[in-house]
């Protein structure tokens, strides 16, 4: 059974090279879909074999979505730059065990690094994600901000995902404070209104579970400063959604 690999870039140039390499053991083809990138990604990526296709971002899910059309096959691995099968995902795509049943969809456990060290605590792990599919009966949300897969028949598996998304806790920080505001947007344009003590208390209860009840208290200052994080994410998606309020006024 042949496979496409679909990935969305922009300013990828340290990851795809790699990426690419890894998807070609498992796929035929790699289509990118890049948001013009500054960088080498293109170059890069071009040299490497994948079909590359420049498109404005849309957004998470309808960048994706954008992609499928050049997929020339149905099933879909569809990897962000920075991620990697792991030996066992491979062997489950290479060994066709995703035909065993009546399934459109899977989602695989992810393992999350921060620089080469494994977060396996405070809610990260496991962290499930659909990344396979096959395109006739699935296909990504149009959410902009952590799209899923609206798939009729998903089976979770015990196989895993490389994530290796950054080098430092300040680039999550980053990370999150844009997915925030995203996230925000989103909750505003679907018509989403909240009260003022809505971000203290999801930022207050998303602590509360990271650090006491997913195991960040059994992880040092790791534990503590990720458990913050998390709750940093929580409490500014819903305060940049009380400003976006505020504007209507």
């Amino acid at each position: 059974m042949k496979i496409s690999g679909l990935v969305i870039t922009f300013n990828e140039e340290k990851n795809i090279g790699k990426c690419i390499d890894a998807l070609l053991k498992v796929c035929n083809e790699v289509i990118i879909v890049d948001s013009f990138s500054k960088d080498r990604t293109v170059e890069i990526a071009k040299e490497k074999g994948a079909i590359v296709i420049e498109q404005a971002f849309l957004g998470d899910g309808p960048q994706r979505t954008h992609g499928l059309p050049y997929c020339k096959n149905d099933w879909i691995l569809n990897l962000d730059a920075d991620e990697f099968l792991d030996k066992d995902a491979e062997q489950f795509i290479l060994n066709e065990k995703y035909l065993q049943g009546n399934y459109d969809a899977f989602s695989f456990r992810v393992k999350n690094f921060l620089a080469d060290k494994l977060i396996d605590f405070s809610g990260w792990y496991p962290d499930h994600k659909v990344r396979f599919f096959n395109k006739k009966t699935a296909h990504p949300s149009d959410s902009k901000v952590h799209q899923k897969i609206i798939t009729q028949n998903e089976k979770k598996v015990a196989v895993h995902i490389l994530h290796y998304g950054w080098d430092s806790l300040d680039q999550i920080i980053s990370k999150k404070n844009q997915y925030s505001g995203w996230h925000a947007q989103q909750l505003f344009d679907q018509g989403r209104r909240i009260n003022a003590l809505k971000p203290v208390i999801h930022g207050t209860v998303s602590f509360i579970r990271c650090y006491f009840f997913k195991k960040g208290v059994f992880n040092g200052i790791d534990g503590l400063s990720i458990a913050m994080i998390q709750s940093f994410f929580s409490y500014m998606k819903y305060a940049k959604l009380l400003k976006l309020q505020k504007k209507l006024k």
